[in-house]
């Protein structure tokens, strides 16, 4: 219907399509209520009625007959449709049976509602169906597509009046839900049917206006229900109008003024809106009136347009813009709120609701809004319940909801009611629930005269108050395995109401003593609290009695309760009670300097044994290299001294396999003839002497830097196998679905070895941000690190991580996984709880799993039902843990403070990029050695520089390690 208005809007002819409308709207009467469900259920099905009724066609000389086989054959393939209905159907019974069992046990997951729906609509169960939106309903604010869905299913088999005043019903609670203009169109439309009945016009009429006031400034859709409006208006007018040739009466006439009269305001109300495609109603209303329009009209219409201009900018990026378009949205309210239309900010704030439904943070600046500025018990009431039903387990939203229905004086039983589903909402951390207790418990507060010695609302403020420690300590600690509430705050407010408002000191003093005794009586701030209870509601003895205690049992912040203990002896203390308290501060303060002390030993011992640890690490480290270099000296080093000597080790070493070189290098090495004097063989060299080649070619070839200036078009690809035959040519596939690649450069070490590292260098900017999307694709085995090409040096504080380290409510954490667990099945259990948007295991460089995951989930919701049944949960014998993805702050590295570091008062050698290489080592002899800054040695063995500008040393010529082989030979 609400396509067929917008279409009748468009054409010229609206009138007769209102009509048409009208007359269509009406209903016919079915038989029986049979008759009606059953073509309920083939239009649910979406089968043409005239299906279930098909005939043969055709008869007498004229029909053609089939032979048996043909029948045969058509039984034969209608045969084996029905059982694949049946097989079908048996499926369907199944998954219906399947997510009932669901929703018993957990009743808030959105998914299984939607699942069900769909379902039961397909196989036509009406009684099952209906049953299965309403529960929804009462969880949920349903969508657009499902209440329209519901909306037609009923108006179909609506046969009577009552049919029709259930489906009035029914249209009332789905506009209650979202500002749908699609709604409300097809209300009005739908009302247009009982138009025959007493005061049916004005029923229309009433609609129609309900609908402007709510969608009527719609930007985009507003005008097709202006259009509606004057249809249906333009209807009556020809109802009114008198037949050609006969002379209308004088309440004729008037009628037909009144009419006209209604049709022109319809048309200066709407010219006086900011709608799109305004010029063509002031066209319409330019040909449609016998009179010039009014100045005024023109006037406001100018204005109108004007405002369009504004509202123009910020349409057309909602349209571009992908869904949930939440980032446009907020642009556009911002723009609203400085406009300062409360109207306009309540459909703005409506519109990006409809797209934006489980963003908690949207809906609590809409009811800020709402309860701050319009202050309209019903508005401001509707908006708190739909957030709560939206977003339940944000505990902010049920706090906001009960100050507004105090605020707005809402019956007690109705906000006892609520706070009850929000006990159930299934709030993410324990600290939620202490939450809500509190916001309920100062609610029942504000409800008790406390002039009155005993009142019916004072029992129920205690009783609540006993109710909330109880559901803590067994429900909430069950469930997360703490109480959410470490420092007893509620039972500190409720022995704070006992002492200042009941008077009560003696159940305030009992409370305390569970406080203390629930691990808090070692914080002095605990004790100071109950200290300032004490000397303000209390008296002197039960003050000093409290402090003795503190003494005793603080250790946090001993010092400050000593003292507070002698600053209440001295004032109000005897003589007797000074010395008792001196005497009780100097032991305990003895005590603990002493536990102090020996507390610092034990640190100090721990962190000796750690550096000890470390050091016993460190030399193994270098005995292990030292172990490493002996045996490469032997292996070619003596070689290089003593020919004969390597040709006998190079027979041994060419069964050994050698490291890969590149194809060039091989090339390159076998052409080249006479190195060391020795002439051209056809036998593979032994690996040392090719290492050696390689070196010297590489060397030779010209080396090619990065250009920084490319850094946008380029990124840096790591953790690839040192074994990687060819990077170029392995690489290149991967990269050039992105767009064109200019060059590979491989990273080699001096020998030849590939590092495992390289840059990729692309021709367009956009290719290289596409690239980065294969970040950790596994190649070879291991994932490779796909990251921007960022100079370090002039960004230090650039991170590659790109997973976010802050809480995500809507992703979990998942440990404890068996090595062996695929992410395919991981996935499989995880889908379960909800639609998994990510799923990622998390791996070494080596690409081993850890048995560590992230699985992201479309809401919070989702991934708070998902911990609740997930953890603890076995996994091929694992048990896993599952919580809610809050990375701990990574702990940055100490840095020395400027001036102070070893490296500010000594120079330090300046080495390569890379740091200091193995060709950077020192192999000259003790003896010819000499130091940097050679002069006379002062008495303490430091060297004196002399004056005058000849006094910098000359640097020696650099020499290479052949040099120095030379050298020790000649020795």
């Amino acid at each position: 219907m609400a396509a067929a208005a917008a279409a009748a809007a468009a054409s010229g002819s609206r009138a007769e399509s209102a009509a048409v409308s009208a007359a269509a709207a009406v209903p016919e009467e079915t038989e029986d209520e049979e008759a009606a469900a059953a073509l309920a259920v083939r239009a649910a099905r979406g089968r043409p009625e005239h299906e279930a009724h098909s005939e043969d066609s055709g008869g007498g000389g004229d029909g053609v007959d089939e032979d048996e086989d043909d029948d045969l054959g058509c039984s034969s393939a209608e045969d084996d449709e029905d059982d694949d209905d049946d097989d079908e159907e048996k499926e369907n019974e199944a998954e219906i049976q399947r997510l009932e069992e669901q929703l018993s046990i957990n009743a808030f997951d959105y998914n299984c509602h939607v699942d069900l729906i769909k379902l039961l609509r397909q196989e036509g169960e009406l009684i099952k169906l209906r049953r299965a939106r309403q529960k929804m309903s009462e969880l949920f604010p349903l969508t657009e597509e499902i209440w329209l869905d519901w909306l037609k299913d009923e108006i179909k088999i609506a046969s009577d009046g009552s049919d029709r005043e259930k489906v009035y019903e029914l249209f009332e609670r789905a506009v209650k839900d979202y500002i749908c203009p699609e709604i409300w169109l097809e209300y009005a439309q739908y009302s247009i049917g009982g138009i025959g009945q007493e005061g049916g016009i004005e029923k229309v009429r009433s609609i129609f206006e309900r609908a402007l006031t709510a969608v009527g400034l719609h930007v985009t859709k507003g005008a097709a229900m202006w259009e509606a409006y004057r249809e249906f208006e333009n209807a009556i007018l020809k109802t009114v109008q008198p037949s050609p040739g006969r002379v209308p009466t004088c309440k004729q006439q008037q009628t037909l003024a009144l009419q006209l009269e209604r049709i022109h305001t319809l048309f200066r109300r709407q010219l006086g809106v900011p709608l799109l495609d305004m010029e063509a109603t002031y066209a319409e209303y330019e040909e449609w009136s016998n009179d010039p329009i009014p100045e005024s009209v023109t006037q406001n219409y100018k204005k109108a347009l004007q405002q369009m201009e504004k509202y123009k900018p910020y349409e057309e990026a909602l349209l571009v813009a992908e869904t949930p378009k939440l980032a446009e949205y907020q642009t556009y309210i911002e723009f609203e709120l400085k406009a300062g239309d409360p109207a306009r900010i309540q459909l703005i704030f409506e519109r990006a609701l409809a797209e934006n439904c489980l963003v908690p943070d949207l809906w609590a600046r809409y009811n800020q809004y709402l309860d701050r500025q319009l202050k309209m018990k019903d508005l401001v009431l509707s908006a708190h319940d739909r957030a709560v039903r939206n977003c339940p387990w944000t505990v902010g939203l049920w706090n906001r909801y009960l100050l507004a229905m105090e605020r707005h004086g809402v019956a007690h039983q109705i906000v006892s009611d609520n706070f009850e589903k929000a006990l159930n909402a299934g709030f993410i951390q324990a600290t939620d629930y202490v939450e809500i207790w509190q916001a309920y418990l100062d609610y029942l507060r504000r409800r008790v005269d406390f002039k009155q010695d005993s009142s019916r609302e004072l029992e129920e403020l205690r009783a609540a108050f006993a109710r909330a420690l109880e559901y803590l300590e067994q429900e909430v600690e069950e469930r997360f395995s703490e109480s959410g509430d470490p420092s007893c705050t509620i039972m500190q407010n409720w022995a704070r109401v006992e002492a200042r408002l009941c008077n009560n000191m003696q159940k305030a003093r009992e409370l305390w003593d569970s406080i203390m005794t629930k691990g808090n009586a070692k914080y002095a701030n605990m004790w100071l609290e109950y200290y300032n209870l004490e000397r303000a509601h209390g008296d002197t003895q039960h003050c000093r009695k409290a402090l003795h205690r503190a003494v005793q049992c603080t250790s946090d912040y001993p010092e400050h309760v000593c003292e507070v203990l002698l600053t209440l002896e001295r004032i109000e203390g005897t003589l007797e009670d000074w010395d008792t308290a001196v005497q009780k501060t100097e032991n305990r303060l003895a005590r603990v300097n002493e536990q102090r002390v020996k507390a610092a030993e034990k640190e100090a011992a721990l962190a000796q044994q750690e550096e000890e640890k470390t050091e016993q690490r460190k030399r193994a480290r270098a005995e292990k290299r030292a172990s490493k270099k002996v045996k490469k000296t032997k292996a070619g080093d003596k070689r290089k001294a003593d020919e004969d000597e390597e040709d006998q080790w190079g027979d041994e070493e060419e069964e050994q396999p050698c490291k890969r070189l590149r194809a060039g290098e091989a090339e390159s090495m076998s052409l080249e003839v006479g190195l060391f004097g020795r002439s051209e063989s056809t036998e593979v060299d032994p690996p040392s002497k090719q290492k050696e080649r390689a070196a010297a070619i590489r060397k030779e070839m010209p080396k090619v830097f990065h250009d920084s200036n490319k850094d946008n078009i380029t990124v840096f690809v790591s953790n690839l196998p040192y074994g990687l035959g060819e990077p170029d040519v392995k690489l290149r596939p991967l990269f050039e679905p992105f767009g064109e690649v200019t060059e590979i450069r491989p990273i080699f070490s001096n020998r030849g070895d590939f590092r495992g590292y390289c840059y990729v260098e692309f021709k367009e900017e956009k290719a290289a941000l596409q690239a980065l999307s294969l970040d950790r694709k596994t190649v070879d085995g291991r994932p490779m690190f796909v990251s921007p090409c960022v100079d370090k040096n002039k960004n230090p504080d650039f991170k590659v991580f790109r997973y976010s380290t802050a809480l995500e409510k809507h992703k979990l954490f998942i440990s404890g996984l068996p090595f062996s667990c695929t992410k395919e099945e991981l996935e499989d259990i995880c889908k379960v709880h909800g639609n998994v948007k990510d799923l990622r295991l998390v791996t070494n460089r080596a690409g081993k799993p850890k048995g560590l995951a992230y699985v992201e989930y479309e809401n919070e919701s989702q991934a708070s039902q998902a911990v609740l049944k997930m953890d603890g949960m076995t996994v091929k014998q694992n048990v896993i843990k599952v919580a809610i993805s809050n990375p701990p702050q990574r702990k940055l590295p100490d840095r020395p403070e400027p001036g102070r570091a070893l490296g500010a008062m000594v120079p330090r050698q300046v080495y390569g990029a890379r740091g200091k290489g193995r060709t950077q080592l020192s192999l000259l002899p003790r003896a010819l050695q000499r130091p940097n800054n050679p002069g006379p040695k002062t008495e303490n063995g430091t060297f004196q520089t002399p004056p005058g500008p000849s006094s910098t040393p000359t640097e020696a010529p650099k020499m290479s390690n052949a040099d120095f082989a030379k050298m020790l030979l000649k020795k």
